[in-house]
């Protein structure tokens, strides 16, 4: 019998929508999340069925995954009167998840996306009251004065340190506290560290509920939640760490750099000169690889024009402050990352100060060379999650 011939992709990674990156990368996202349950592969593929014929369309991408996550909350609920408390829990977490997912290209955020999303914030609770995953308590972190910004403390399991090491977790461009749970802390925890997930000003509830925008000094953020983790009895603020994903590249070695209180610093993916990423992707009219839609740089900034947050993005370098950093170093980057040259990775590794650092290239050769391994996640962030453990003693 002869063989079927088979089509030859050409793509470098994993692509859902092949002409599209931003939604394929929205995909990839959920598809290597799935595996600490954020997804299943019948409901990804349930909802990009719908939009095979609308690539590019947001209002559609937006309607179809909050309908999927209408249906997941609603399955939930019901699971959850039912007393099947861990079945609604994992419903709930897709819900969450499917919410987040559709909201994230819709900028400036309206009505109808803020519903969206304060639905996914309670989907989470009820997720995180029902799971036996590792505890998770959601905090407020005093700030500036009279402002909080919100967290969720994921408690260290599998130690019999009354006083666990702790990794703050920050978010990147787009991210939120709840995608850094997704992403895979609840792992980290399980090696016996305690993580505080903090949605920073320009990100999550901080942005969209709190008014709290993008800014360059994030060790602002870093400082903050040391001193609240101070105030804790049940984790070891003097065995902390820093990490974050993506354009947590540029705020993780900030933090480290400027507040070296910190112990260990992960850059999950790397920034080095972040306006003249900006400058280009302007330049290209956003014809380019981008996560998020180009305007939803002015939402993150409350900006009016693209020559405003340019200039914002003047002091969004970290020549000149990662010179600073004492403390182990772990930067993470894809070969292949179409979001942030490896240049620009390899002038961080060799300005960062710190005399305990580690390069780690994810290559071509392997899944996971993409940005932020986004085409592969679990296999590098268990290796972020090994290293941590090792440089905080857990």
């Amino acid at each position: 019998m002869a063989k079927a011939a088979q089509a030859v992709r050409k793509e470098p990674w994993f692509a859902y929508f092949p002409n599209d990156y931003r939604w394929s990368a929205g995909v990839g996202i959920a598809y290597s999340t799935s595996f600490w349950g954020s997804s299943t592969m019948g409901e990804v593929d349930r909802v990009c069925r719908k939009l095979k014929g609308k690539i590019g369309d947001d209002d559609a991408w937006f309607a179809e995954w909050v309908s999927e996550a209408d249906r997941m909350r609603a399955l939930g609920m019901a699971a959850a009167r039912k007393k099947n408390d861990l079945s609604a829990a994992a419903f709930f977490k897709r819900a969450c998840f499917y919410y987040q997912l559709g909201e994230r290209f819709r900028t400036p955020k309206d009505k109808a996306a803020n519903a969206a999303y304060r639905k996914s914030l309670d989907s989470f609770k009820r997720f995180a009251a029902l799971t036996d995953a590792p505890r998770i308590e959601h905090v407020e972190i005093p700030f500036e004065g009279k402002k909080t910004l919100p967290g969720i403390l994921i408690h260290a399991r599998n130690t019999r340190k009354r006083k666990p090491p702790v990794v703050v977790s920050f978010d990147g461009f787009d991210v939120s506290k709840e995608i850094q749970y997704i992403l895979g802390a609840e792992d980290l925890a399980r090696r016996g560290m305690s993580v505080l997930a903090v949605d920073a000003p320009g990100n999550g509830e901080a942005i969209r509920f709190r008014k709290l925008f993008l800014r360059h000094d994030h060790e602002v953020a870093g400082s903050a939640a040391l001193d609240y983790l101070e105030s804790r009895n049940d984790v070891d603020a003097k065995r902390a760490g820093v990490m974050a994903i993506s354009l947590g590249g540029y705020y993780a070695p900030r933090n480290a750099s400027m507040e070296h209180r910190f112990k260990a610093c992960v850059a999950w993916g790397a920034i080095w000169d972040y306006q003249r990423v900006w400058q280009d992707r302007i330049a290209a009219a956003y014809k380019t690889a981008l996560s998020v839609p180009g305007h939803h740089l002015e939402w993150i900034f409350n900006s009016d024009s693209t020559e405003e947050c340019l200039d914002l993005l003047a002091d969004f370098k970290l020549d000149g402050v990662v010179q600073n950093m004492r403390c182990p170093f772990l930067l993470i980057h894809g070969e292949g990352d179409q979001q942030i040259p490896l240049a620009d990775a390899k002038n961080l590794f060799n300005a960062s100060g710190s005399k305990d650092k580690t390069f780690r290239v994810v290559k071509g050769t392997e899944t996971g060379a993409q940005h932020c391994q986004m085409d592969n996640v679990p296999p590098y962030a268990h290796e972020i999650f090994d290293w941590l453990k090792l440089k905080l003693g857990a």
